[in-house]
């Protein structure tokens, strides 16, 4: 990925939140079939390994867990937020008209190493966390045990664990910080307008920083 200095995100800790707060990834493989990406949740455990552990599981019929081997260098993609920015939303436009159109985005690119946990122990713990931590904003939090014994063994003999060691970790946050104060703010204002309020609010900080 390209990422110009003004645009790097390095700081672990930021790409680490921006993993938990949006933890359905896109997997890319390069195993025996060739190029392939699966979409699914992930857990991340920042306290395993140098840089943290990804688990996740995926259904015994995906061949993408037979197609890698242990030790395969694999990338993980997490996006938080992306939008379209117009070169009208910056007040400089009306002066120069010299701004183009461009997409601003929040994203970290995790590099590891991939090995398959084909056991029943692992799988049902990344199960009961993932539903542990995505059920707590509910009324009524589903838990395992809502259903049958016999569902639940079923349901985890269907599964396959994955476990990703991340080697490397690439953030990119591009929100115009290379653009002058009064545009980065009118963008983000117009934003936040319409309902992009992620992008917006991020764009409205970084222009605070840039004008502290």
């Amino acid at each position: 990925m390209y990422v110009p200095n003004h645009f790097d995100e390095s700081r672990t800790e930021v790409l680490h939140d921006l993993i938990k707060q949006h933890p359905f990834g896109m997997l890319v493989t390069h195993g025996a079939s060739g190029l392939d990406a699966n979409h699914i949740p992930f857990e991340l455990n920042p306290q395993q390994g140098e840089m943290g552990v990804l688990n996740a599981h995926v259904a015994r019929a995906n061949p993408v867990w037979k197609d890698v081997s242990d030790g395969d260098e694999v990338l993980v993609v997490f996006r938080a937020a992306d939008a379209y920015i117009s070169p009208n939303w910056y007040p400089s436009k009306h002066e120069f008209h010299k701004q183009v159109p461009t997409w601003n985005y929040m994203l970290a690119h995790a590099y590891g190493r991939i090995t398959i946990r084909d056991d029943e122990r692992f799988v049902r713990g990344v199960v009961a966390r993932l539903t542990r931590t995505h059920e707590a904003s509910q009324p009524a939090p589903w838990k395992m045990t809502d259903s049958s014994k016999e569902d639940i063994d079923t349901m985890l003999k269907a599964i396959v664990g994955l476990e990703i060691e991340i080697t490397r970790l690439v953030g990119k946050s591009k929100l115009s910080q290379n653009k002058e104060v009064r545009d980065i703010r009118g963008a983000g204002e117009t934003l936040k307008a319409q309902g992009d309020r992620m992008i917006g609010d991020a764009m409205l900080a970084c222009a605070d920083a840039k004008s502290a």
